[in-house]
């Protein structure tokens, strides 16, 4: 424990509330906070003991910043490293990080949020925090219901005091200065004609909203975690979607929130407008993103038009629908090699840069051939809405709207192994059992195809490019604790700045007889960090009970003892030690008057002395 020696020669510890207790001060200078004693050493012999030692550090304010340090670090990884919630990232993180992956797993890195180590920090600051928080409340209340302690016996002890003497009797001084107190929202007690004054319960009611803000915070993103449930749906304009389970193109739900807890809704797109920037250094940025729909709420429902666009979600039967991409699905016409269609409608193709030059793939797994065999017909390559080529990029898109549409593709035949029972992606195509079409010279077939031609193949068949619909791929989002953390974060920025700009201070006010018939009048201040403010109130308020208590010339010297006329009154008495010292600083004061030759003129009254930390006495 570190010491710090006062000015008055004592030693001080970093206790500040065990400072005041020994400087005197007593309940004067406690309790000016509800922050729990914080202490590292041990406890008594027994159980019980280490178990009230282990309760009081884990309750602790060192501890709590501990775990919530912790627990940002904690958080790292489930932002850097793929999570389960997207398994097509954490597949093909394992693919690239064979090495490490298995480590990974074992650590529970894949599934952070909900690991074991994870949730034993959450756990431990919960517990933290409501051990802080229930008795720091107790104890407020206890203080906002309980009287302004009592002035010490010495307030020339205190960080700020300030005296002076008056012919105003002890209860006009302390009736004026209950008033003045009162008038600056001070709360008051009056003790005969003493005052005690207290103010500044904003910094501790802010300290605890912080401290309630953050339990609201951990509760708020424990319930999102834990009803958290999203999925994925990609649709093509015309089509629509509705929420259950079989509709969606991936679905990840929470540990509370499920497919059986989806709401009732959906919606259609009708179309989608997009606009980008046509000229100068931002050509091809996007301008506006809008997906024009028709939802509805409930079995029952009636259609109502609607919008959604980028960070203006649609918000249906409590969830979110976001719009995240969007791009384009040629619509072709595949047939067989018997001239059966075996394939009509979009194909959406995934955008692979901002000009949407995008990838697809184009599957009939029911094609058969001209000797009425299967024989599946795939075919896999890009889609331009505005065809260019060069030597450099090869076909690609100048433009994201559909300027010049354009098809490029290869044709396989064979096994599509869509059959086969193992899960395949619908925007790749497994050519591992696929024969790839090729021309009379053996080079493999390829077409260019704009709106209306048709792609002959070798073995009969065919693909026709009819037209080009637009796409928009939505994320439908339930989230129950973002109300909860939004108005935790905010009540804790408010208690953070009530806590950090409020001080908690205390000013005491005693008028008593002195022995020559004047009333002494002084003032002593404390507040709950060593700071200027204290001693310019106190200042503030000495110069405010002056017309009630006028500053009472001092009593001429002696004759015997000062040079001067007999009437010639000395400067008032400066408070800048102890009671005990007062005395004998006015004779000091006077004896440096004498010196000086002593003024012949009766001097006029000065306002009260008052000093602070640098100037005396040390709280």
């Amino acid at each position: 424990m570190s010491i710090t020696h006062t000015p008055d020669g004592g030693a001080r510890t970093d206790a500040p509330e065990q400072d005041r207790a020994e400087d005197g001060l007593g309940a004067a200078g406690a309790q000016l906070s509800t922050q729990p004693a914080d202490s590292l050493h041990g406890p008594a012999l027994g159980v019980l003991g280490w178990l009230r030692w282990t309760w009081r550090q884990l309750t602790s304010m060192r501890v709590a910043l501990i775990l919530l340090f912790l627990l940002s670090l904690a958080a790292i990884p489930g932002s850097l490293i793929p999570q389960r919630s997207d398994m097509l990232k954490v597949d093909a993180f394992r693919k690239a990080h064979p090495d490490v992956s298995p480590l990974y797993d074992r650590l529970g890195l894949f599934h952070v949020y909900s690991s074991p180590w994870f949730s034993a920090i959450y756990i431990l600051l919960f517990v933290s925090l409501a051990g802080c928080i229930v008795p720091r409340s107790w104890q407020f209340v206890g203080q906002l219901r309980a009287r302004p302690p009592a002035a010490p016996r010495h307030l020339t002890r205190l960080p700020a005091y300030s005296t002076w003497r008056t012919d105003a009797t002890p209860e006009q001084v302390a009736e004026a200065a209950r008033g003045a107190l009162r008038g600056r929202r001070f709360r008051t007690a009056v003790t005969g004609t003493s005052v005690a004054a207290e103010k500044g319960y904003l910094r501790e009611t802010g300290n605890l909203i912080f401290h309630v803000a953050l339990f609201g915070l951990l509760i708020g993103f424990a319930l999102t975690s834990l009803e958290k449930a999203e999925g994925g749906k990609l649709i093509v304009e015309g089509d629509g979607f509705s929420n259950n389970l079989t509709q969606y193109d991936d679905f990840s739900g929470g540990t509370l929130y499920g497919a059986d807890d989806l709401q009732p809704f959906g919606f259609s797109l009708d179309s989608f407008d997009a606009e980008y920037a046509t000229s100068g250094p931002e050509k091809g940025t996007a301008l506006m993103f809008r997906a024009n729909i028709h939802y509805w709420n409930g079995a029952d429902g009636k259609p109502v038009k609607g919008a959604i666009s980028v960070n203006h979600p649609l918000e249906i039967g409590g969830e979110k629908i976001y719009l995240i991409a969007h791009g384009y699905a040629p619509v072709v016409t595949v047939k067989d090699g018997r001239g059966s269609v075996t394939y009509q409608g979009p194909v959406p193709f995934l955008p692979q840069d901002t000009n949407l030059t995008s990838t697809g793939v184009i599957k009939a797994p029911d094609a058969i051939g001209k000797d009425g065999r299967p024989d599946g017909l795939g075919f896999q390559g890009i889609f331009t809405p505005s065809y260019a080529i060069d030597n450099v990029q090869g076909p690609h898109s100048a433009f994201p709207t559909l300027v010049a549409p354009a098809l490029i593709l290869n044709a396989y035949h064979g096994d599509l192994g869509l059959n086969s029972g193992i899960p395949q992606n619908v925007y790749q195509l497994e050519t591992r059992n696929l024969t790839q079409y090729r021309t009379g010279d053996g080079q493999p077939l390829s077409g260019l195809l704009t709106v209306g031609k048709t792609m002959r193949l070798p073995g009969g068949g065919s693909l026709t490019f009819d037209g080009v619909k637009p796409w928009a791929s939505f994320t439908v989002s339930h989230q129950s604790g973002d109300v909860l953390a939004l108005v935790s974060g905010v009540c804790a920025i408010l208690g953070l700045m009530g806590s950090l700009f409020v001080q908690r201070r205390r000013i005491w006010v005693r008028a008593a007889p002195g022995p020559d018939g004047a009333t002494l009048v002084e003032l002593g201040g404390l507040g709950r960090s060593e700071s200027a403010r204290i001693a310019d109130e106190l200042g503030d308020l000495a110069l405010q009970l002056l017309p009630d208590a006028p500053v009472l010339a001092d009593p001429p010297p002696a004759a015997d003892t000062l040079a001067g006329p007999a009437d010639a009154p000395a400067a008032p008495a400066y408070a800048g030690g102890r009671a005990e010292d007062t005395e004998d600083a006015e004779d000091a004061e006077d004896a440096e008057d004498h010196e000086a030759g002593g003024d012949t003129e009766a001097a006029d009254p000065e306002p009260p002395a008052h000093q602070t930390d640098d100037e005396g006495a040390r709280a």
